[in-house]
């Protein structure tokens, strides 16, 4: 059985069940929406966001979950998505999850327009049924994202990045999105308790770690087995090329800045920099970052009491980490 079905079995029949309900809470008279939002809901990825609200609510309220749980999951759903939408008119990108984007496929006007219609949906589930608790934790997670993208951006130009800032970046750009679906897994069943900012804190080293493995990528991997360099070619900092350039002589700096910043488009030279990379620890040094973050968000789930939940949990943790792609 693979790993991912592994941690949904225990949740297997809510799954379903919220398949149902966030197709229909994206429903509308328009028939050109209605086909846009099936093809959405065909396209789905993992489905890691919904599998955390629905483990995590079953783990803290022994293994009962309320409507309350299913209307979170999918407004989280919702707004994601709809960010989704608009990042890829943003990026100009063709392709989603191996399948063509809303943009490529229905233009940016269409995309654009889809995207806000999916945010309405969710601000519009959550205010008819009262859940003002979950919509804030949504609605601060969404601001929070929409600051990292731009703080990232900001940095990205100066290439000045510290450790600090590319955590808070991260924090902001991926982790807080994984922390919402915990603390609102916990707040639906739970309202008021301190589960709420456990499971928040529980999210957010979950996708800390998540993001640190998405760097290592760009460095190669078995799946892939050669490096990618993306990330050196987009100019972003990521934490082993920040470790380097914080740790190599002042020549070795500068020649590191100039390439990224000038000779990002040169193969052989993007090359160079990930071997230096390599060469000067940048990779072990995230790989243990990584691993910390990983640890102290299994400490979380120590204090809770053994369950399958909680054992999907744990497999969730070291999947983040273990994956290959």
């Amino acid at each position: 059985m693979k790993i991912t079905e592994q941690i949904k079995q225990p949740i297997a029949y809510e799954m379903e069940l919220f398949e149902q309900k966030f197709l229909l809470s994206m429903s509308s008279k328009v028939a050109l929406l209605n086909r846009i939002t099936h093809y959405i809901v065909n396209r789905k990825g993992k489905q890691m966001r919904p599998m955390f609200v629905f483990l995590v609510a079953k783990m803290v309220d022994n293994g009962q979950v309320n409507e309350r749980t299913y209307r979170g999951a999918s407004v989280i759903e919702l707004i994601h998505t709809a960010t989704l939408v608009h990042d890829d008119v943003v990026d100009d990108s063709n392709r989603r999850r191996g399948f063509f984007s809303i943009n490529a496929l229905w233009k940016n006007k269409i995309a654009v327009l889809i995207g806000d219609f999916l945010l309405s949906k969710g601000l519009l589930l959550s205010i008819d049924n009262n859940d003002f608790d979950l919509l804030k934790i949504i609605s601060v997670a969404v601001r929070e994202m929409s600051e990292g993208e731009l703080l990232q951006i900001e940095k990205a130009r100066q290439l000045d990045i510290t450790e600090d800032i590319y955590y808070e970046i991260i924090r902001q750009k991926t982790a807080t999105l994984i922390a919402a679906c915990c603390s609102l897994g916990a707040a639906s069943v739970k309202p008021n308790s301190d589960h709420i900012e456990s499971m928040r804190k529980f999210g957010e080293l979950i996708g800390m770690a998540f993001q640190i493995k998405d760097d290592l990528f760009d460095y190669g991997n078995e799946a892939i087995g050669k490096p990618t360099g993306i990330d050196i070619k987009e100019q972003k900092m990521t934490l082993p090329l920040i470790y380097v350039i914080n740790n190599c002589s002042k020549k070795e700096k500068s020649w590191l800045i100039n390439s990224i910043k000038n000779h990002n488009k040169d193969k052989k030279r993007v090359k160079e920099v990930i071997n230096f990379v390599k060469d000067h620890n940048g990779l072990d040094y995230a790989v243990n970052k990584m691993k910390a973050f990983q640890s102290e968000a299994l400490q979380i789930l120590k204090t809770y009491p053994e369950s399958q939940y909680k054992s999907s949990l744990e497999l969730m943790v070291n999947y983040v980490i273990d994956r290959k792609k």
